[in-house]
């Protein structure tokens, strides 16, 4: 038995972390792939049976996965991102709900044949369009911050909401048998709940935090710390009413990653990396544990069912919803499509389905196969159009190989002017504003402000560049800026000028952990640069060909300029560096810098 849960485990793991850089590789859905690798190796192929497997092992697993997961959502909900989206983000978690709920319940009840309490119960379940799908789709699509705030806040906020309004409305027909003198007790029970949720995640959160503040625990051991912390908000809240510590957590895992710690940022990155196992782990479990005969149950009602809550549920109820709103229809109409299904709606439904069955009530036998049939076509449908309606809507950001360029210099603006030529976006920032004059000379976009500060965080489009170069004059500095953004950028796409190398010890002052890649070369520093541009150096473009290759640039005089950066087709930037090999090929622009007539000889045809 060991030895198979071994295998099972080590299975789910490697398919899970194979979806994920396959869907990056080809730059599809994560989701989708997981979804499909789960169907293979269960129902397909008979690999796995988790129910089985695990036995009772298998639900508490997926729901301390899911707690996690939404604690790792409400670490990445900022307050400020409310700012601009304040007014929508209240409607969607209330008004919105609400309207989902009713439309749903009544589609169920009407057009799907489900008794009235299965109905709700299923309305209910409809409400959730939790983080462990959204989150990864966000992460595909790019979409600008206020329609991703939308989205994101929705997912987190409305995941433990709508699970929590099933278990009530479950309770209440369970146990209650449906009288009207339930109501009132479901109703004082359902509040307490909440109001004990709220209590123990603010509570829980605010005694982390100090613990983390004053310094009780060492750096390693925060991040456990704090995921038991979240682990056991969960359970005492759990404890009180089945589901409500999904909400406790989600407000715990809020108030600690407000709460401008120091440490946060470690934090928010631990939490992110389990966050990813997880979603992979949970998924491929629960798609992988469907019976065929569970697919089969569904009919034609029961499928204009699942059509009506895709396409005239969600749209009716976010547009109703926003109405009044300073929402544009191009939001209001992204939002009213993506609302993708995933792990807490499944498990939701796995357990109250048969329950309900089992108790008469017509249609709790159809519950699980109706929920899973509207997760795999929202995770397919919202999987594979997110990023190409927010195109349309223009509600994406596209310029994914522009370059973000720290610190104004002459020799940086020469540079972003020779990047754009090439067509290459490039957007210059320096807190500097008589720095940035001849960048605004140059009609260059600029960004005013200190790039490691809070305001630019809040306002600063960073997904709009696929690179960042540090080229100031501190050399601190530049490390300190690539090690923050490497996690963003990924850390072969940050890079910064070289630190000149102590002259007694000819060793250069930072780790590789600690600093970009050195570009254009381990000598070629900030103050030999800009006096190089003083003195009338320039940059060049030279368009390399199969009848002009890189090594007759170099014979021609090429060995004279020193080679930045390559503009390859699509407009994918590599920059030299000692660090990475960089192979010049036919089709790339080669920008390089140098004395202005060193090429006139010989210049390529883009030179």
């Amino acid at each position: 038995m060991g030895h198979e849960l071994t295998l099972l485990f080590g299975l789910v793991l490697i398919l899970g972390m194979a979806a994920q850089w396959l869907a990056w590789a080809a730059q599809i859905p994560a989701i989708v792939l997981l979804a499909t690798a789960g169907i293979l190796v269960g129902p397909v192929f008979g690999v796995i049976e988790p129910s089985q497997d695990l036995g009772g092992l298998l639900e508490p697993l997926i729901k301390l996965g899911v707690a996690i997961i939404l604690f790792e959502g409400g670490l990445s909900l900022q307050w400020h991102e409310l700012r601009q989206a304040a007014a929508g983000v209240r409607r969607l978690v209330s008004l919105n709900v609400l309207f989902m709920f009713a439309f749903g319940s009544t589609a169920a009840f009407y057009l799907g044949g489900l008794s009235l309490p299965v109905a709700m119960v299923f309305g209910a379940i409809g409400v959730v369009t939790g983080p462990t799908v959204i989150l990864p789709l966000l992460r595909h699509a790019r979409l600008r911050k206020r329609p991703a705030s939308f989205l994101k806040w929705e997912g987190i906020i409305n995941d433990p909401i709508g699970a929590i309004l099933a278990v009530a409305l479950f309770e209440y027909f369970t146990y209650t048998g449906g009288g009207n003198g339930g109501w009132q007790e479901m109703a004082l029970h359902l509040a307490m709940g909440l109001g004990l949720a709220v209590a123990l995640g603010v509570v829980g959160a605010w005694l982390m935090a100090e613990g983390l503040r004053r310094g009780h625990m060492p750096e390693y051991l925060k991040g456990p710390i704090a995921l038991a912390g979240a682990i056991a908000v969960y359970i005492a809240a759990d404890l009180y009413m089945e589901e409500l510590g999904l909400m406790a957590v989600t407000i715990f895992g809020l108030v600690l990653g407000n709460r401008k710690l120091a440490s946060i940022s470690e934090l928010r990155r631990f939490k992110e990396y389990i966050a990813v196992i997880l979603v992979s782990a949970v998924f491929i479990l629960l798609t992988a544990d469907l019976k065929p005969a569970t697919l089969m149950a569904l009919d034609w009602s029961t499928l204009a069912l699942l059509a009506a809550m895709i396409f005239l549920v969600r749209p009716a109820s976010v547009f109703l919803a926003t109405l009044g709103t300073d929402m544009s229809w191009q939001e209001r109409t992204l939002v009213g499509w993506i609302a993708p299904r995933g792990i807490v709606a499944a498990a939701v439904a796995g357990v109250f389905g048969p329950r309900m069955a089992e108790q008469g009530y017509a249609g709790g036998e159809l519950l699980l196969p109706l929920v899973f049939g509207l997760i795999l076509a929202t995770v397919v449908l919202h999987g594979f159009t997110l990023s190409g309606l927010a195109r349309y809507l223009g509600l994406s950001v596209s310029r994914t190989n522009g370059v973000l360029i720290v610190g104004a210099s002459p020799w940086t603006v020469g540079l972003a002017e020779a990047l754009r030529e090439a067509r290459v976006p490039v957007l210059i920032a320096d807190p500097s504003w008589s720095r940035l004059r001849p960048v605004r000379n140059a009609e260059i976009p600029v960004f005013h402000g200190e790039v490691l500060s809070e305001h630019a965080e809040h306002t600063l489009e960073f997904n709009e560049a696929g690179y960042l170069l540090a080229a100031t004059d501190n050399d601190a500095y530049n490390a300190l800026v690539c090690t923050r953004f490497a996690g963003e950028f990924g850390r072969h796409r940050v890079f910064q000028l070289p630190a000149p190398q102590k002259s007694d010890e000819g060793a250069v002052p930072y780790t590789p952990g600690m600093r970009g890649q050195v570009t254009p070369k381990a000598d070629a520093w900030y103050d030999d640069l800009v006096a190089d541009t003083y003195r009338g150096y320039v940059f060049h473009r030279t368009q390399l060909t199969e009848k002009y290759p890189y090594r007759q640039w170099r014979a021609d005089g090429g060995d004279r300029l020193l080679p930045v950066a390559l503009v390859r087709e699509g407009r994918q930037v590599r920059f030299f560096s000692p660090d990475s090999e960089v192979n010049p090929r036919a089709g790339d622009t080669l920008i390089a810098f140098g004395p202005p007539g060193a090429r006139d000889d010989a210049r390529g045809p883009g030179g």
